[in-house]
């Protein structure tokens, strides 16, 4: 015979069996911080033991808090997330925050649709490498905390992975071991990052008497990547700097079809460092730190939920070349 279902556990009965008053459990769910940790352990311990759980929708309705964040990125496939996302997640959870995942696929008019669907649900946004213009941006953010990721608007929380150094070391290199024409194969025209990464590859270049020449991979993918392979060739270049490691992949397998051999025929780099060590060759590349990215994007965000909204910080997180084995002298040198 099947047994009737437990009765769930209200805050009254938790209350009674820790010795305190309703309000301090409350309190202990909702504001942490205004009580001793002695008496928060004490409650917590005492509602798993019970199996009690808040509800969220009545401790919204009396905190104002929903305790969900929401993360968008432009597309969750692109291995240059992952880590990220990983390390926010964690942080959120250990503020005992619960994170809700938006892919918008590049899409800026999508990412716009997940935004306001999420709005209602959620105490702040981290948006990585945002593809929505300003305007909407700062439109987010009159209703919710915002901290951007690779995204550069004055006056908001903002986590800025400084490329341009990483990208500056990688055409000295290229320019060290001989190559004097090289690619900067771009990722999509309006991402912040892109912007820098190919700003810093035609002004060094120009520092360093290389030619630098462009060509458009437009979306970030490994097929783009194979794609922009006849076009490097076609320009006569010795040596490409891809927008990340995954159009660097299809850049050198598009080579490799072409019968192409990376480096003795071809110098190829990468950014992210998020594949180059997997790979074979290893990928030269340049690193991301999207994990600190993840994080401090997190722990900014629960700044302006305790306290208010920011000025508008932003935290610069530098980046280095790191040389493995794509790379080598051109084939006329």
């Amino acid at each position: 015979m099947d047994q009737p279902p437990k009765s769930i556990p209200t805050i009254e009965q938790v209350a009674r069996a820790a010795g305190v008053a309703r309000s301090t459990v409350s309190r202990a769910f909702s504001r942490p911080g205004m009580l001793s940790a002695e008496t928060v352990a004490h409650i917590m311990e005492v509602a798993a033991r019970l199996g009690y759980a808040p509800n969220q929708v009545a401790r919204a309705l009396s905190t104002g808090r929903y305790g969900n964040i929401a993360l968008i990125v432009p597309d969750v496939a692109n291995p240059f997330f992952p880590p990220l996302i990983r390390a926010a997640e964690a942080r959120a959870d250990a503020a005992g925050l619960c994170v809700f995942l938006g892919d918008s696929d590049e899409d800026p008019d999508r990412e716009e649709r997940l935004t306001g669907k999420m709005a209602a649900q959620v105490d702040g946004f981290v948006l990585a490498s945002s593809r929505l213009g300003e305007d909407a941006v700062r439109s987010l953010r009159g209703r919710r905390p915002v901290v951007l990721v690779n995204r550069d608007i004055d006056g908001l929380d903002r986590v800025l992975i400084d490329s341009a150094p990483g990208t500056a070391a990688a055409v000295r290199h290229l320019q060290e071991l001989g190559h004097r024409r090289i690619a900067y194969v771009g990722g999509p025209p309006f991402s912040w990052s892109n912007q820098q990464r190919r700003t810093a590859v035609l002004r060094t270049a120009g520092e360093l008497a290389v030619e630098a020449v462009e060509v458009a991979a437009d979306r970030p993918s490994y097929e783009d990547g194979m794609a922009a392979a006849p076009a490097v060739l076609s320009a006569r270049t010795t040596a490409a700097i891809a927008f990340d490691d995954l159009v660097a992949q299809g850049l050198m397998a598009g080579l490799a079809e072409l019968g192409i051999d990376v480096p003795a025929g071809f110098s190829v780099i990468g950014c992210d460092d998020v594949l180059g060590a997997r790979t074979y060759p290893p990928l030269t590349t340049i690193s991301a730190r999207s994990t600190d990215a993840g994080r401090t994007a997190i722990e900014m965000l629960l700044a302006q939920i305790e306290s208010g909204p920011s000025s508008g910080t932003a935290q610069r997180l530098d980046t280095e070349l790191i040389v493995r084995a794509t790379t080598a002298v051109p084939p006329a040198a």
